[in-house]
């Protein structure tokens, strides 16, 4: 290969990676809207997304419980 074909090839490389970083860049831009908007909806509910796990943690309890007292109400045969 002769140095001009290295060039094209090295200017091709070039273009070929910039499609790719423009592309990786709008998607990382339209992952942190989404992650803006789930923030945002986390919100809306009351809850404190950096107590999310917490709140989690909190409603498993809960329809666990809910579960339960759904047991003990049945009639036993």
């Amino acid at each position: 290969m002769n140095n001009e074909e290295q060039l094209n090839k090295l200017k091709q490389d070039l273009e070929k990676y910039k499609n790719l970083k423009y592309k990786a860049e709008a998607r990382l831009e339209q992952l942190n809207v989404q992650r803006d908007n789930i923030i945002e909806e986390i919100k809306a509910e009351g809850i404190n997304p950096k107590n999310l796990e917490d709140e989690i943690l909190k409603l498993e309890d809960e329809i666990s419980s809910l579960f339960k007292r759904a047991e003990e109400l049945l009639p036993r045969e």
